[in-house]
């Protein structure tokens, strides 16, 4: 502003504007100057921008030792993520790492049989910063988490020291007390330039989370917990804001179409944040929205986000930002050393539980679901709950179906990713009635989750309403299902206490717990004819 004034008041005074080259002398005008410093430019140039990296991964579910295929090409594994973090980090002195949730919870075994206390030593080995929770970290519920953060006994572990950096959550509330379950924000210091950090979850997190794992807990408003701490960073003096929502959104590779809550979550917070991290729908996001600059990079530690930011140090706010999704290919770059050995000493633990052999699948089975919503591996998982329960059907949420069944020799742990979260079953009487409205709950205002079903087949009208798509409903025999009479149904704890909406299963009666869902699907496979398979027989059936 100070160089700004100057000019305006030569240009008022009629006195020449400087150009960086000598002015013409002017006669009569040059008393007390040396024709040497005559029309002298003083170097008057602001302090440069700081030029700050910002790196980021969501959704990374404790994937330490699993490698996916992304484009046909080997991708992710903690020790390769880690290798593209550092070598990202040599080239910025000012860089963060952060995350956006769901960093545990549905993990492989090598981090969930020790209480996904091996995802927390990577991310401290790796010198995270910052991050916040997604739903999947209080799978185990309050409790579980606050000892995992903090390390306090009993841990998994001999010596556990819990996580090395703070985890924020603006918007949840702790109904004990009422005030917020972990700090809602954190000011962090770069180079002299205090950058903020708010954390929000979705607000839907106690639809999508076990009721028993979130009943202590409030889950309020994203958006008007962001507004309410930007308020207070800003009273600070604090410009550079940036959010870590768990909170879904994506678009097209160039930006463009960039849609989901994420996306009406960027109007409505405050013009100050700049930047917004997000994550749970697994997908990609690089959009500029209202101002603001969204990210999300998938999942499972197979991409990570670059931003990279420049801050005024006078104005102490972002002027410039620019983000980057980057693959993790395991191609062309060595793993880090530091993190395959930790990964192979985690691995050690459980191997004599991973390895043990089930079966062997005869062909791949996926979770894929066709245009109806049936899936093989729907169809395998929901066959085996039935059988073990003896009921006259089953359901199964789509959400807790994790990976899919490669062909040929099948263990413990490949049957443990795939059904990671150990939920008991549950078997309970429902009528023919309810049969029907909780098939018509699954397309719900803001998503659309199919069952996978065993024991009965449905067909349903894309063209109906919500609440009226399933018209007939068909036992094994053929004959229609009857909606006054009595059925046996397995589900598992999840549903069976109305998670992801499905509320009608809370009516259900004379209720009886049985085993794990995963020691079910390993009965089943044991006693089933090797090699193994399973198919889509057209228990969905989709009529547009």
């Amino acid at each position: 502003m100070r160089v700004l004034f100057t000019l305006i008041l030569f240009s008022f005074l009629g006195m020449p504007l400087f150009s960086g080259q000598p002015a013409e002398k002017e006669q009569g005008n040059q008393q007390g100057l040396s024709e040497e410093y005559h029309g002298h430019v003083e170097e008057r140039t602001e302090a440069p921008y700081k030029q700050i990296q910002l790196l980021g991964i969501n959704d990374f579910h404790g994937q330490l030792n699993v490698t996916r295929q992304v484009n046909g090409r080997p991708a992710g594994r903690a020790d390769y993520l880690a290798a593209y973090l550092r070598q990202r980090a040599s080239e910025n002195k000012n860089t963060l790492l952060l995350h956006a949730g769901d960093m545990i919870g549905a993990s492989p075994p090598v981090s969930a049989l020790l209480r996904d206390e091996p995802t927390i030593e990577f991310l401290n080995k790796m010198g995270f910063d910052i991050g916040t929770i997604g739903n999947h970290e209080l799978d185990r519920g309050s409790d579980e988490l606050l000892r995992l953060l903090s390390g306090s006994s009993p841990s998994a572990a001999k010596v556990y020291s819990g996580s090395h950096f703070p985890w924020i959550a603006a918007n949840v509330i702790s109904q004990k007390s009422g005030k917020p379950f972990l700090p809602p924000y954190k000011i962090v210091n770069v180079s002299g330039i205090p950058i903020g950090f708010i954390g929000v979850i979705t607000k839907e997190t106690s639809a999508i989370t076990a009721p028993n794992s979130v009943k202590d807990l409030i889950f309020t408003d994203e958006a008007e917990a962001i507004n309410k701490y930007a308020r207070e960073l800003k009273k600070q003096g604090v410009r550079a804001i940036v959010v870590l929502a768990h909170v879904p959104g994506k678009s097209e590779p160039n930006g463009e179409h960039a849609r989901g809550p994420l996306i009406e979550l960027a109007h409505q917070a405050d013009d100050e944040v700049d930047i917004i991290f997000g994550g749970h729908s697994h997908a990609y996001l690089n959009s500029v929205v209202d101002g603001k600059l969204l990210v999300q990079a998938y999942s499972y530690g197979t991409a990570f986000s670059d931003v990279d930011i420049e801050i005024d140090p006078q104005t102490k706010d972002i002027v410039r930002k620019h983000a980057e999704i980057v693959n993790v290919f395991q191609e062309n770059i060595q793993p880090a050393s530091d993190i395959t050995r930790m990964i192979e000493s985690y691995e050690r633990k459980v191997e004599s539980s991973v390895n043990r052999y089930i079966g062997t699948a005869a062909i791949p089975i996926t979770a894929e679901q066709n245009r109806s919503g049936e899936s093989a591996l729907g169809n395998l998982i929901a066959d085996s709950q039935r059988a073990v329960m003896n009921t006259d059907f089953a359901f199964i949420n789509p959400g807790g179906i994790r990976a899919n069944i490669d062909a040929g020799r099948v263990t413990w742990g490949n049957l443990y990713v795939v059904l990671p979260f150990s939920n008991q079953l549950v078997k309970m009487n429902l009528t023919g009635s309810q049969i029907r409205d909780v098939l018509n709950q699954q397309w719900q205002p803001n998503s659309t989750r199919i069952l996978q079903i065993s024991g009965f087949s449905y067909s349903w009208y894309d063209s109906q309403p919500s609440g009226e798509k399933v018209k007939d409903i068909y036992l094994p025999d053929g004959t229609k299902l009857d909606s006054d009479k009595i059925y046996s149904v397995t589900v598992n704890t999840y549903l069976a206490d109305g998670g992801d909406n499905f509320t009608v299963f809370r009516k259900g009666t004379n209720r009886v717990t049985g085993p794990s869902d995963i020691d079910a699907l390993v009965d089943y496979i044991q006693n089933s004819a090797q090699p193994f398979s399973s198919a889509i027989e057209g228990r969905i059936k989709r009529i547009d």
